[in-house]
């Protein structure tokens, strides 16, 4: 049980070639979340540690698999399916009385170190959320892991948890090497080999960026990369995405916080229009006319907060620290999953698998770069917009800012990237496009698949 544990932390570089699998559906799907996982499993400085993500991102599934693959057992607990759980923690704030009445339940000791400890939908229990200081301050040696839907909104406010007693991990759908790595293994060998500044040969370039196309389609939902893996029928992939929609939607109106519902609903169903707009920011008039900063903003906040939607900030300068430059009223807001934005944009498959030039590609390309590289650099990225220039994605590398531009076909640069790079001389400038990986004098040409790997390829 504790040789795949083994092998992953030897390997984790090949994650296709482990024997580590997040199961969906009975699709093996392997996930490079793991080894967050496994470097936590090992770490000193080690706290109770909560997942956070949007619904159906795949959390419940890693927890149980990170537990099956790396302890002698783990014991799980759902505070929404299990209801008299709760007055355990109600009724108790010592940690190992805890451990006692949680093992009587489960049927089996457990044992620090050995055991994995699971509370899913811990936002169903604050006692719960809140005993996560109790097992750090007097029994760390029991491994903790916990998780919940919407918890990013909970853990906004630093009242509702106990603040540095946990340590944080995002979950997001399956990025496209993770996509690429379930749904053809052989291709996905030859891109993780890719080095920098390789040619890439047009055949492999070319299915490349086929299975690009199909990323914009399917997304990285784990249902939805499952689902195309067995069944390879787009009908089932628009209809779960449909359905993921609907219950993102539900899960607003059971929503009885202080934001308002239908506020929330409102933005997240004007994102389509705010990002058709010729600069995609987001105007407050769009989601109802004569709207206002003050209608909505919380609204935003919970979203974002929530794991549903990335906000990109404009910023006033392309300098160093990126961060101290944002204009706070000035942003952009993007889907958390290519393929949901594609369906709820309504863009015929055929649009994308034809290389027409369809109304909304820019937006879609942008979404995808921007959920490609998430997480990849220290300071999230941003993107800079003034009289003269408008730079798609600007990115901290060190004290190095590197302007991105992002083209959704194969044509190239605009006249401002280049006047930006004219003016400016940046020691790195990318462009994402699908043509192939080249240097354009002073811009490197990734092409659209490769975003994944910016930060290693720079």
């Amino acid at each position: 049980m504790l040789e795949k544990c083994a092998k992953m932390i030897e390997n984790p570089g090949k994650m296709c070639n482990t024997d580590f699998e997040h199961i969906k559906g009975g699709i093996p799907l392997k996930r490079s979340t793991i080894q967050n996982l496994i470097d936590w499993k090992s770490s000193e400085d080690r706290k109770p540690m909560v997942l956070k993500g949007a619904r159906q991102v795949g959390k419940t599934w890693l927890m149980k698999e990170f537990g099956q693959n790396c302890y002698d057992s783990f014991v799980y607990f759902n505070f929404d399916e299990e209801d008299e759980l709760k007055s355990i923690f109600e009724a108790n704030k010592n940690p190992h009385r805890i451990i006692e009445l949680l093992s009587m339940i489960a049927g089996e000791k457990i044992l620090p170190g050995e055991t994995l400890v699971i509370f899913d939908e811990i936002q169903e229990c604050p006692e719960a959320l809140n005993a996560l200081k109790y097992f750090r301050e007097k029994a760390n040696d029991y491994h903790v892991i916990a998780a919940g839907s919407l918890l990013g909104t909970l853990l906004a406010k630093p009242k509702s948890y106990p603040v540095g007693m946990v340590n944080l991990l995002d979950i997001f759908p399956l990025t496209f090497d993770e996509f690429l790595c379930a749904v053809d293994p052989a291709l996905y060998d030859y891109y993780a080999g890719i080095q920098k500044n390789q040619q890439i040969e047009d055949i492999f370039h070319n299915r490349l960026l086929e299975a690009y196309n199909y990323y914009l389609i399917i997304g990285g939902m784990p249902e939805c990369v499952a689902s195309w893996v067995r069944y390879r029928d787009p009908m089932k992939i628009s209809q779960i995405q449909h359905e993921l929609i609907e219950v993102y939607e539900n899960d607003f109106s059971k929503h009885n916080g202080k934001v308002n519902s239908g506020r929330i609903l409102m933005v997240f169903r004007s994102i389509v229009t705010q990002l058709a707009k010729p600069n995609e920011k987001f105007m407050y008039g769009a989601v109802r006319e004569g709207g206002r900063a003050r209608d909505f903003e919380e609204a935003i906040e919970w979203l974002v907060s929530a794991g549903m939607l990335n906000r990109v900030y404009n910023v006033s300068k392309m300098e160093h620290p990126l961060s101290a430059f944002d204009k706070l009223d000035q942003f952009k807001l993007f889907v958390f999953d290519t393929g949901l934005l594609k369906h709820m944009a309504g863009i015929d498959n055929s649009a994308i698998l034809l290389k027409t030039d369809y109304q909304f590609k820019g937006p879609l390309t942008e979404n995808y770069c921007l959920q490609q590289l998430r997480g990849q650099f220290e300071i999230a990225p941003r993107y800079f917009s003034d009289k003269n220039h408008e730079i798609d994605f600007a990115l901290q590398h060190g004290t190095e800012i590197i302007p991105v531009e992002v083209k959704g076909g194969e044509d190239k640069s605009a006249p401002s990237f280049k006047k930006y790079i004219a003016d400016q001389r940046p020691e790195y400038a990318l462009r994402f496009s699908k043509r192939g990986y080249r240097k354009d004098g002073q811009i490197t040409n990734l092409p659209l698949y490769l975003a994944r790997r910016t930060k290693e390829l720079l």
